[in-house]
């Protein structure tokens, strides 16, 4: 059975989607500018992380019922 959200619920989801693609999006901008190997390493792995979280949030979306 698919998950039944509130409306308010919802957009809270989308918002901290937004949120999470400009910070995304931030962390691989930021990489052509970083020297260090070990903060280009952890702007990498937020990348990553946040890549899949995305996707893991956007079947959870796609599931719901408003």
């Amino acid at each position: 059975m698919n998950p039944t959200y509130a409306l308010h619920e919802t957009l809270e989801a989308h918002e901290i989607a937004a949120f999470k693609t400009v910070c995304m999006t931030k962390s691989k901008t930021m990489q052509a500018l970083v020297s260090d190997r070990e903060l280009l390493q952890i702007l990498q792995d937020d990348v990553v992380l946040s890549t899949r979280q995305l996707q893991e949030l956007s079947e959870q979306l796609s599931k719901a019922m408003i």
